[in-house]
């Protein structure tokens, strides 16, 4: 083998058709593009969402009431829930946002509030972000404490 017999791997170049050459390429003309019209011009990129000048759908569809964008979203977790967990051997007496993380009730990026549906019986030392009234009430009845982050 020499430099001047090296040649690239059979199928590995592919030789591209020169669109838009002459007509004589039997590429010319539209160059591919059909017929006249906004799409077979230069330059051309259709919005998003653009439907032909028909309405869009985004101004078609009725809007209502207003968005917060300094809403907080609280991940919720439920008495029972935790107690569940406590029968199940997975959290002790202690239960602080690595505990949650860890068990999967909560992501790392998540606020917690805890929620007072079901029964707990277990003395749990809870940190949360938010408790519910009746969380905090239920949580201290046990002999538990809430801890607000």
């Amino acid at each position: 083998m020499s430099l001047n017999n090296l040649q690239p791997a059979t199928g590995s170049v592919k030789k591209g058709k020169r669109i838009a050459r002459g007509e004589g390429s039997g590429k010319g003309g539209t160059a591919t593009r059909g017929h006249n019209g906004q799409k077979s011009r230069s330059g051309y990129s259709r919005k998003i969402g653009f439907e032909g000048g028909q309405m869009p759908l985004q101004r078609r569809v009725p809007k209502f009431g207003f968005t917060n964008i300094n809403r907080k979203e609280y991940q919720g977790i439920n008495l029972d829930k935790l107690q569940e967990f406590v029968d199940a051997g997975k959290i002790k007496d202690t239960v602080d946002f690595a505990v949650l993380v860890e068990t999967r009730l909560a992501r790392k990026n998540d606020l917690v509030k805890i929620l007072g549906r079901g029964e707990l019986k277990a003395k749990l030392n809870i940190t949360a972000h938010k408790f519910t009234v009746s969380a905090k009430a239920a949580i201290e009845a046990a002999g538990g404490t809430a801890v607000t982050l």
